[in-house]
C-alpha cells in the first residue's frame, strides 16, 4: 500500500489531459477559472455538478468549530428512517458487521429526526448504499442544506468543484480518457486505500457520494472497516498502539496539485492524531491510519513507525472479510463514516464510459482516544 499516494493522484491528474479523442480538454475561462471543455457539457447528465477549479479562490486555515454528532440525538429503533409503516423500505446486510443497503427511503424527504437517524445507523453499519435517490436532482444548495445538518461542510483544498460551489467535491472521469491504458503502463493495481482529508483538525465523520453518470459496470468503490480491524488485533498489541499519535499531511496533494496546473484553495497542512479513535456515538473504537496522508508515528525512529504503520496498511488491504464492495447504480448515494471506514475506488473499465460523482463531506469532531476525555476539554479550546 505505500504507492497508494501516487496511485491515486495519478488517476485524478487525467482530468487535466486530453482524452483519446480529444473530445474533453481543461481550458481558462475569462475569470481565470479552469474548466471542462469539448463534449462534456452536451453529455452529463448532470452539467450543474461539472468541475470547475477558480485560480482565484483562497481560503485561511479552518478553525476549531463546536461538533455534536447528530446520532447522539438519534432514536435506536429508527422510527422515522426505516419506519415498519414504510412498504417499499427494502434493508439488506452486505456483510454481517459491515455495510447495508436500503431501498425505499428517500434521503431528502428526511425530517431532522431521520437524519439523525441516518447517523446512528452509518455510525452502526460503516457504510450504507441507498438506490434510487433524488439528491442530485435538487438545486445545489438544498443538497449543501441537507448535508450541512451532519456537521460543517469540508471545502476541499485542491478538487473540482460546481461552480460557485467549493464545498462540493467532484469525482470526474471523462468519456474516453486515456487514464486506464496509461495508468497500468506505470502499476499493477488501482487499489489506494485511504480516509478523506485526514490533515485536518476536524475529518469528516458522515460522508455522501452520489453517483451522477457511470459506467454499466466497473468503477465500484470497496470499503474497509477499521473498528473490526481494531477488534482483530490482540490486547496486547492494541495496548501498544493506545497513546499513539501520527502526523497526517496535506502537503503532498497539494505539491501534486500545483505540479499538474490545478489549483489549491488553502494552505496545506500537518496535524497529529490519536493512531487509535473512539466513536462519539458508538463508543467504539477505530484504527486511523491510513497510506494516503499518515507520516509518521510521534516518538518513534523511522524504521519503528514504519514496522507499525505498514503492518496495519498490509493487515487491512488484505483482509477482505472486514470489507465490502459497493456497486454503483444510476442515482445510488452511498454514506459512510470515515471515523470508521477506509476505501479506494476501482479503475477497472476501459469501456470510454464517462464516471461523475458528487461527495458532500461534512466535518466531524477532533479525533480522540477517550471520547469522554475529549468533551471535557472541548469547550475549552475552542474558546
Amino acid at each position: 500500500m505505500s504507492n497508494s499516494f501516487a496511485t491515486i493522484q495519478s488517476i485524478a491528474a487525467s482530468t487535466f489531459r486530453s482524452t483519446r479523442d480529444n473530445s474533453t480538454t481543461v481550458e481558462k475561462d475569462e475569470n481565470g477559472r479552469l474548466v471542462l471543455a469539448g463534449d462534456a457539457f452536451e453529455e452529463a447528465s448532470y452539467p450543474k455538478y461539472l468541475p470547475t477549479w477558480d485560480t482565484t479562490e483562497h481560503y485561511e486555515p479552518l478553525t476549531l468549530f463546536e461538533f455534536v454528532d447528530p446520532g447522539t440525538r438519534a432514536d435506536p429503533a429508527f422510527p422515522n428512517l426505516l419506519s415498519n409503516d414504510n412498504e417499499s423500505l427494502k434493508v439488506k446486510r452486505l456483510t454481517p458487521r459491515f455495510g447495508s443497503e436500503v431501498r425505499g427511503v428517500q434521503l431528502s424527504q428526511l425530517s431532522d429526526a431521520g437524519k439523525d437517524e441516518l447517523a446512528l445507523l452509518v455510525a452502526q453499519r460503516g457504510v450504507v448504499v441507498f438506490r434510487d435517490q433524488d439528491l442530485a436532482d435538487l438545486p445545489v444548495e438544498d443538497a449543501l442544506k441537507f448535508s450541512s445538518h451532519f456537521g460543517r461542510n469540508h471545502i476541499h483544498p485542491t478538487s473540482g468543484a460546481p461552480k460557485g460551489f467549493p464545498e462540493v467535491h467532484l469525482v470526474y472521469r471523462s468519456k474516453n480518457d486515456s487514464v486506464y491504458d496509461s495508468f497500468f503502463q506505470e502499476h499493477i493495481s488501482s487499489i489506494a486505500w485511504h480516509s478523506d482529508v485526514t490533515y485536518e483538525l476536524q475529518p469528516p465523520g458522515t460522508t455522501f457520494l452520489g453517483m451522477l453518470d457511470g459506467p454499466e459496470t466497473g468503477g465500484d468503490t470497496i470499503f474497509a472497516d477499521s473498528v473490526e480491524a481494531y477488534n482483530r488485533l490482540s490486547p496486547k498489541f492494541r495496548e501498544i498502539l493506545s497513546g499513539l499519535e501520527v502526523l497526517h499531511s496535506g502537503v503532498a496533494q497539494a505539491q501534486s496539485s500545483r505540479a499538474q496546473g490545478g489549483i489549491v484553495r488553502r494552505d496545506p497542512v500537518e496535524t497529529f492524531h490519536p493512531l487509535i479513535r473512539q466513536h462519539p456515538v458508538t463508543k467504539q473504537k477505530a484504527i486511523y491510519v491510513n497510506p494516503q496522508f499518515s507520516r509518521y508515528i510521534k516518538g518513534l525512529k523511522r524504521e519503528e513507525s514504519d514496522a507499525i504503520l505498514n503492518f496495519i496498511y498490509d493487515f487491512i488491504s488484505k483482509s477482505a472479510d472486514i470489507q465490502v464492495r459497493a456497486s454503483w447504480e444510476p442515482k445510488t448515494v452511498v454514506v459512510w463514516d470515515n471515523r470508521r471506514t477506509l476505501h479506494s475506488a476501482l479503475l477497472d473499465w476501459a469501456s470510454g464510459e464517462r464516471r461523475h460523482a458528487f461527495r458532500l463531506t461534512p466535518q466531524a469532531e477532533r479525533p480522540t482516544e477517550d471520547w469522554d476525555e475529549a468533551k471535557k476539554n472541548a469547550k475549552e479550546e475552542i474558546n
